[in-house]
């Protein structure tokens, strides 16, 4: 695959205009980052209201993860994508022109929709790819469409100062900010017109039943609840954040009423799987050995997703700000060297994936991984102003190729559980990602950012434990193809009992 990966026909084709959706919807949900600092100054925003504009840009993923993951199952990669590119559009130009914290955190709430894109790739890609490539070929997707966070901290102040003279000197960050918005809708179109959900001749599988993923026991259903009540948990996390002291976006009884509203979805939610689910529970339906999959290794994959991709959008949300301040630089510097995070998704992810399919062990590939985000991040937690800054940046790359490598390791496992529900099953474990990134940045609007990095690593170094002890091996999960796969064995993590 290597060796074709920059031919831009059949799948290679696909696989390079999907990264470059992926990387235009993450340089839209990151384009306020480098510039928090300035848009706190210019608009006489509290640092505590910086940071929660950082939660909200995140919020709302964790439901659009699970309706987009849904939405794709249902009408496919091709018009799902397209759909969320042109969206892009609204909250980029509502935060270009914003003028006060009210108006920001609505903008980037709508933000965090076009955050959800990353689920509509993996099943394009999956669609694409034979399984013993896709840990590589998810990796890439994934890796360089993350990439696209690099480019708003990096390319964006760097747009926004060198036309700053249509902004009377100051930093424009409003055009910066708005022309993402406007690339991201026309490259929708482009995206539309020009790509397929399947290979010619292969028909596009969709789950038999839709509104909540279809579990094959009782223990994974209830699994799935309480995995569902997690990312209700973190949106009743913002809505208290959103009350607090100095932020004041809500009144105490709009955040009880944002509470129960939420309790409501919970409901919904719950009721909708027992509906998708209700001959399983009543007893008058069981699943033969090659269509079961455990749920509880789905939970453990969100718990790794936490871990590496939530707190990489923790880190890549509050690094700008962080290098500002620890070490008074200006705030385009300080963005250019946090943009060396992100940068490493152009080889970590992907590499993440490679070594996931060449070492002949998922497991133990996102066991050793989790370890080294672990480690890093601990590592982070003792950076202060007295560092070199080329030794600080060192650290904090370390961490990142560690945390993104995991990205890679996650989702090399993720489309070999169901391939049916992949939509589904991805839009749960990315959820999660952003379940981590809303606590992680709560952790940090609280404290600093020593703590934020030390409760990443040590978040980590449990979770490694948990893959070393309890993530099974994916069967046929280093197949050439899918017709290798037998039509009488389980096609997933282990069956059930």
């Amino acid at each position: 695959m290597l060796k074709n990966l920059f031919s831009f026909s059949d799948r290679y084709r696909i696989l390079h205009q999907t990264w470059f959706a992926f990387f235009l919807t993450f340089v839209c949900w990151f384009n306020f980052a480098p510039f928090a600092t300035t848009i706190g100054k210019q608009l006489d925003l509290a640092p505590e209201q910086i940071k929660t504009l950082g939660i909200c840009n995140l919020a709302l993923t964790i439901p659009a993860r699970l309706i987009i993951g849904m939405l794709l199952d249902r009408f496919g990669p091709r018009i799902t994508y397209s759909m969320l590119l042109i969206f892009a559009a609204v909250p980029c130009l509502a935060t270009a022109f914003a003028q006060d914290f009210n108006q920001l955190v609505i903008s980037r709430l709508l933000m965090g929709i076009v955050g959800s894109g990353f689920v509509v790739g993996i099943r394009m890609v999956a669609e694409w790819f034979q399984p013993k490539e896709m840990g590589i070929a998810q990796g890439i997707y994934g890796g360089w469409g993350n990439f696209g966070a690099f480019g708003a901290e990096f390319a964006l102040p760097i747009i926004a100062v060198s036309t700053s003279f249509l902004a009377g000197g100051a930093s424009n960050w409003r055009l910066a900010i708005a022309s993402t918005g406007i690339v991201a809708a026309i490259y929708g179109v482009i995206y539309y017109n020009s790509v397929q959900d399947t290979p010619t001749g292969k028909i596009y599988k969709k789950p038999k039943k839709n509104g909540a993923l279809e579990v094959t026991s009782i223990k994974s259903f209830w699994a799935m609840i309480v995995s569902n009540f997690g990312l209700i948990f973190a949106l009743g996390l913002l809505a208290w954040r959103l009350e607090q002291k100095n932020i004041h976006f809500l009144t105490l009884s709009q955040m009880y009423l944002a509470w129960l509203l939420l309790a409501g979805l919970f409901l919904y939610q719950s009721y909708k799987a027992w509906q998708v689910n209700r001959e399983l529970l009543m007893g008058k339906k069981t699943y033969p050995p090659a269509q079961r999959f455990q749920f509880g290794q789905v939970a453990l994959l969100e718990f790794t997703y936490v871990t590496n991709f939530g707190s990489e959008l923790a880190a890549v949300s509050m690094l700008p700000a962080f290098f500002e301040k620890t070490f008074g630089l200006e705030h385009v510097v300080a963005g250019m060297i946090a943009a060396t995070y992100p940068f490493l998704n152009l080889v970590s992810r992907p590499s993440g994936g490679l070594i996931s399919d060449k070492f002949s062990s998922r497991k133990w590939t996102m066991t050793i991984i989790s370890a080294g985000i672990g480690v890093g991040y601990l590592m982070a937690h003792f950076i202060n102003s007295n560092w070199p800054i080329p030794l600080a940046i060192a650290a904090t790359m370390f961490a990142a190729y560690f945390a993104q490598a995991g990205c890679g390791a996650t989702y090399s496992i993720v489309p070999l559980i169901k391939k049916e529900a992949t939509g589904q099953i991805a839009g749960n474990v990315g959820a999660y990602g952003n379940f981590g990134g809303v606590v992680y940045l709560t952790i940090f609007s609280l404290t600093d950012a020593p703590t934020l990095f030390s409760t990443m690593g040590l978040a980590a170094i449990i979770c490694a434990f948990m893959c070393a002890f309890f993530l099974k091996e994916p069967k046929n999960s280093f197949a050439a193809d899918e017709s290798e796969i037998s039509e009488t064995s389980p096609t997933i993590l282990l069956t059930e009992e």
